[in-house]
């Protein structure tokens, strides 16, 4: 399972572009917006992350799921504004996409987005990395027929590994899919920043997906602004930083097996809860740390949109009122004592 590269390991918008103290408070049934680079796109700066709604039985998730509470959950982020679902079609083996177009894929004015790349068509319990220009078209056919879609809005390739990321023939066979009008953009999801770079340099892809919070700042360096020059889109992940900035981590948590932090050493959870702890300065009636956290990445003017996972109504809630008491810059200075 080490194609997926999604989260940290332990080894190891044309509209707003000002900071998150511009962007208006959520209104009841909306959400303000920003270009995705130059696609001519506005997107939500805040999107539907779909892995957590794959569910538990293939693994490599964020736990147990309720599809029925999960089928709630993209009701509400759709009545509470969300015109846009990021997933991929591993997630769940084709689980999460199959719930996204249930619930939402009648719903034209709703923007998809999906990755491909990690094969779980082959061998029970393997997943593998494909780019293979035959796989792709085929995983394509595949998350369009979940999807319930004729074509993908947004498409992107799903954590390459680095050595190819920067080779401009991987992105041809999306460009021709691009062509025959079955995708409309596409992009790559990245891990480290260095492959965020290289992508950009093949001058292929319109947007990236970037890990990026308070807790791991390493875009800030040169990725954002490079994207924004080169007019490349930018959707963040991670904003979260894999559950610890949603403010109910403590230092000695364990997952179930199958989440993928059940591995992660104890010392590296209790670390990165510690880290997570300190952001709690941020906390104020009316703003939980995970609405500040997902605050943080929109105060770069080269964000579009901050995908979040959520998995229940109650998560929806809370993350898409995540603009209602807004940061400002000196909020988010790290703090050098910590």
């Amino acid at each position: 399972m080490g194609v997926m590269r999604e989260s940290s390991a332990p080894d190891q918008p044309q509209t707003e572009q000002g900071p998150a103290s511009s962007v208006v408070a959520v209104q009841p049934g909306s959400l303000p917006v920003r270009a995705l680079g130059k696609t001519g796109l506005d997107l939500p700066v805040l999107s539907f992350g779909g892995w957590a709604i794959g569910g538990n039985d293939q693994g490599n998730s964020y736990g147990p799921t309720d599809d029925d509470e999960s089928r709630r959950a993209l009701q509400r982020a759709w009545a509470m504004g969300c015109r846009l679902v990021e997933t991929a079609d591993v997630y769940g083996h084709g689980h999460s996409e199959s719930l996204i177009g249930e619930m939402l894929g009648d719903k034209s004015e709703v923007r998809f987005c999906s990755k491909v790349g990690a094969d779980f068509y082959g061998q029970l319990d393997t997943v593998r990395l494909n780019f293979y220009p035959s796989y792709i078209r085929f995983a394509l056919e595949k998350s369009l027929k979940r999807l319930r879609r004729d074509v993908l809005d947004l498409y992107m390739l799903h954590n390459p590994p680095p050595q190819v990321v920067g080779d401009e023939r991987l992105y041809e066979t999306l460009e021709m899919l691009r062509q025959e009008g079955l995708i409309r953009h596409y992009g790559v999801s990245i891990h480290q920043m260095q492959e965020g770079l290289d992508a950009i340099r093949t001058g292929a892809p319109a947007f990236l997906l970037v890990p990026y919070n308070l807790m791991h700042r390493a875009a800030d360096e040169t990725l954002l602004e490079e994207a924004r020059q080169a007019g490349v889109g930018i959707i963040v992940r991670e904003a979260l930083a894999n559950g610890f900035l949603a403010g109910r981590t403590e230092g000695h948590h364990r997952w179930a097996h199958g989440d993928i932090r059940h591995t992660w050493p104890a010392q590296y959870v209790a670390d990165r809860a510690r880290a997570a702890a300190g952001w709690r300065r941020l906390e104020r009636p009316g703003r939980t740390l995970a609405q500040a956290a997902l605050q943080f990445p929109l105060m770069h003017p080269g964000v579009t949109t901050v995908s979040v996972g959520c998995k229940t109504v109650a998560q929806v809630e809370e993350n898409f009122r995540a603009l209602d008491l807004p940061l400002s810059p000196e909020d988010v200075r790290p703090d050098p004592n910590a």
